[in-house]
């Protein structure tokens, strides 16, 4: 099986979505914190259901290029055993949630339909 592809610093914008569920809810709450303390970023608000291509629980952070080598680090540090999937936001959501697509962690499936 080939290892998901980690993060690259090579485009403008980036949405990172942490993927939680039922028993891993607190730690996603907590980093869901850790990262409002620290860093200037938009948070979207915790999904405890799946939205969109997302298969799990979710919530995203909106961030740019220019956060990209503090935040991403950061994130794989305090993520615990979080799943993150970490993309590029061209407005191509299809070629985002795919070719652009990088992971912390382990890949979940995405469900790519709607796109």
């Amino acid at each position: 099986m080939d290892s998901p592809k980690r993060p690259i610093n090579n485009h403008e914008a980036y949405h990172a979505h942490v993927y939680f569920d039922e028993s891993t809810l607190d730690t996603a709450k907590h980093l869901h914190q850790k990262i409002q303390q620290n860093f200037p970023l938009k948070l979207g608000r915790i999904h405890e259901r799946p939205v969109g291509p997302h298969t799990m629980w979710s919530y995203q952070v909106l961030f740019f290029n220019a956060d990209f080598d503090r935040f991403i680090p950061w994130l794989d540090e305090e993520r615990k055993t979080l799943n993150v999937l970490v993309h590029a936001s061209t407005g191509d959501d299809l070629a985002d949630h795919t070719k652009h697509a990088y992971w912390l962690g382990d890949t979940v499936e995405l469900d790519l339909r709607g796109f």
